[in-house]
């Protein structure tokens, strides 16, 4: 999530960035609601402008104009809404996650495991942890790796969700939810340039099975 140093005007288009990306996944929770395919395509389409014409994007400038985001087909089975499981005891100590940059958490960031979701897959059920962030903005932050990185899709994995982006599908507070959706996956900034820091998906939350849904290199 650590990029370049910034300048005032570079901090305030930073902002404006996150504002956009806040409101658009407002607008995807809302038709989301009656057609989350519609959604999807909502997402995908404004996303991909902002990646092409916002200053703050992650595409490097000189290959913004050129940019087009790949997607597998959406895919309605891979939208669920899961209960958040409590964690195992002792284990919701702030620790860091592996980074980009190939040291741990060299962007400051620190996280907090605060349970799991649990997934039905046709080869089986598979589990994810989910994090708080303990700082930067705070927020839920999900990654994973699946079968697919490396060769489909990023070697080192995809987001489901970011809080600190505003990436959040929803879910019911009440009853202890959370929307995951993988066809919402996407790669993180350092896909498109190594400038970025971005924390990555540790070993608990590497899946040995392929995840054909989301963001895909080509």
């Amino acid at each position: 999530m650590a990029g370049p140093s910034r300048t005032p005007a570079s901090l305030l288009a930073l902002a404006d960035w996150r504002r956009q990306m806040a409101a658009l996944y407002g607008e995807v929770r809302q038709l989301a609601k009656s057609d989350p395919a519609a959604a999807h395509e909502h997402w995908r389409r404004v996303r991909e402008q902002l990646y092409r014409e916002h200053p703050q994007s992650p595409v490097p400038a000189q290959g913004r104009g050129a940019f087009v985001a790949h997607h597998y087909p959406y895919d309605p089975t891979l939208r669920v809404e899961a209960a958040l499981l409590g964690d195992e005891a002792g284990s919701r100590a702030q620790r860091s996650l592996p980074t980009s940059s190939g040291a741990d958490d060299a962007s400051g960031l620190c996280f907090r495991r605060i349970g799991w979701i649990a997934l039905e897959f046709p080869l089986g059920p598979r589990r994810l942890a989910v994090f708080w962030m303990e700082g930067y903005t705070g927020g839920l932050f999900l990654p994973f790796r699946d079968a697919t990185s490396g060769a489909e899709t990023y070697g080192a994995g995809r987001y489901l969700l970011d809080g600190a982006k505003g990436a959040d599908l929803g879910g019911d507070a009440a009853h202890g939810t959370a929307i995951v959706d993988f066809n919402f996956a996407y790669h993180p900034s350092c896909a498109f340039d190594p400038g970025w820091v971005c924390p990555l998906a540790p070993p608990e939350n590497w899946l040995d099975i392929p995840v054909r849904a989301g963001e895909r290199l080509r």
